[in-house]
């Protein structure tokens, strides 16, 4: 079969190669998948670097999220051959064929295409588990959401819209505001640049936000140290402006409110029972059709290097797929 791998760790991707290997053999536990769609998530990026905190061995085959079609699985797993699917591990969703633990997978939602499955599954699960699980966003709260234009950060706002709150989304670009606003329809776009605490502030009437979900960092995260209300909750997501920022405890104890880590894979590991809710909510919120996620581009996976590339230059409104096989 044909599988993306990453054959040495590179700045330029020069480590990564399209190239034909055996299928995988399915263990005990597992379930064997052809794979229909896989999205690109900025850990893949990173892993390909040896930046990201999980370092697989190389090589190793990309790829953290598919929707596909199970080939083959043990009875007790709950899964048929037949049976269409999401889910991944933290590598190998890029390729023909995967074998995932069956802890890894879910049913496809009702009404989504493959691409969607693939595309909202790792996205919706940390945007659920950092706005509902542990920040609990209620109706008429202001949810200020920065990395606006990526797939997590999409995901952020429509989630939050779906819960009835009021979503200002924050993008770097400013010429990506319309793409924005037509795909989740926040309450308002900003651009994240310089003291945009001022352009927050005239927003929410002076009240600033209840949650601040950050995937960016750095001095996105310093400015919304300031745009944080009392007894809000400031999530941090990633560090995709590439600095990891620090801040002075008397910040949040003079302005009372809550620093939140956010490990959505992790938090599901942990708690298996809760993960298992959080996927389930997700589903019936996407087969409501209350959330759907944005597909940026749909790339045959010999096409990878495009979205790899898009995806590094911040070119991107949403997820990119890729299509095994093709």
């Amino acid at each position: 079969m044909q599988a993306l791998r990453v054959e040495s760790l590179s700045k330029d991707l020069t480590g990564v190669q399209l190239v034909d290997i055996w299928e995988p053999a399915r263990l005990p536990g597992e379930v064997l998948v052809r794979v229909r769609a896989a999205s690109l998530n900025f850990p893949d990026l990173l892993m390909t670097k040896g930046e990201y905190q999980f370092k697989p061995e190389v090589p190793f085959t990309s790829g953290l999220e598919m929707a596909g079609e199970v080939i083959e699985a043990d009875a007790e797993s709950g899964f048929a051959p037949g049976d269409k699917v999401i889910g991944g591990k933290k590598t190998d969703a890029f390729a023909e064929v995967a074998s995932v633990p069956v802890r890894g997978l879910s049913p496809l939602p009702t009404g989504l295409t493959f691409a969607q499955g693939a595309a909202m599954g790792a996205a919706y699960q940390t945007a659920y588990t950092g706005l509902i699980e542990l920040c609990n966003v209620q109706p008429e709260q202001w949810v200020l959401v920065h990395g606006a234009s990526g797939g997590v950060g999409l995901a952020a706002c429509d989630l939050a819209k779906a819960m009835g709150a009021r979503v200002i989304a924050a993008t770097g670009v400013a010429d990506k505001h319309d793409a924005i606003k037509a795909a989740v329809a926040p309450d308002a776009v900003i651009t994240a640049a310089g003291r945009f605490r001022e352009r927050v502030a005239d927003l929410t009437g002076g009240k600033l936000c209840d949650v601040v979900f950050d995937p960016v960092g750095g001095d996105v995260f310093d400015e919304s140290t300031r745009c944080v209300s009392f007894a809000g909750k400031l999530v941090v997501v990633g560090f995709t402006s590439g600095r990891i920022a620090e801040v002075a405890t008397n910040i949040p104890l003079i302005k009372g409110f809550s620093i939140v880590g956010l490990r959505a894979g992790e938090y599901a590991r942990r708690f298996p029972e809760r993960g298992a809710a959080i996927n389930q909510a997700v589903a019936q919120l996407a087969a409501s059709g209350k959330v759907t996620p944005t597909i940026d581009r749909i790339l045959p996976l010999s096409n990878w290097q495009e979205g790899f590339d898009a995806m590094a230059a911040r070119a991107l409104i949403g997820k990119v797929v890729f299509v095994p096989g093709s």
